[in-house]
């Protein structure tokens, strides 16, 4: 959504069917943009929004996505490594379909064992 150049080069070079936003991405973006008051930028933040949800498919929400977001939840607590809830939600996503995900967010997602992640504004 920030338009970061390494990033959109890097989305740019990849196939659109190999890429899915989880549906709690979705949500938080929205919510991001429902927060700002009226203005130029958030009418451009939510054409690029509406574009991206054009472009690329979401990740369905499923049983196995359910499942493995009570593992990372119950597996931080246990370790006493807590994370948010859409941050556990989105990491469920890629462990339960196999996928890497990709984010900046590295210091609270290195906190899920097993989860693959790269962060492409590197």
């Amino acid at each position: 959504m920030k338009g970061d150049p390494t990033t959109v080069a890097r989305l740019a070079a990849t196939a659109p069917a190999d890429v899915a936003i989880p549906q709690p991405v979705v949500a938080e973006i929205a919510y991001g943009i429902e927060r700002l008051p009226r203005s130029k930028r958030r009418r451009l933040l939510q054409e690029r929004f509406d574009l991206v949800c054009l472009e690329l498919r979401r990740a369905e929400w499923t049983d196995e996505v359910s499942h493995s977001y009570g593992r990372i939840k119950g597996d931080l607590e246990r370790r006493g490594a807590r994370v948010e809830d859409f941050d556990a939600a989105i990491a469920a996503h890629a462990l339960a379909t196999g996928a890497t995900l990709v984010t900046a967010n590295l210091e609270h997602m290195a906190r899920i064992p097993e989860l693959r992640v790269e962060d492409w504004s590197r």
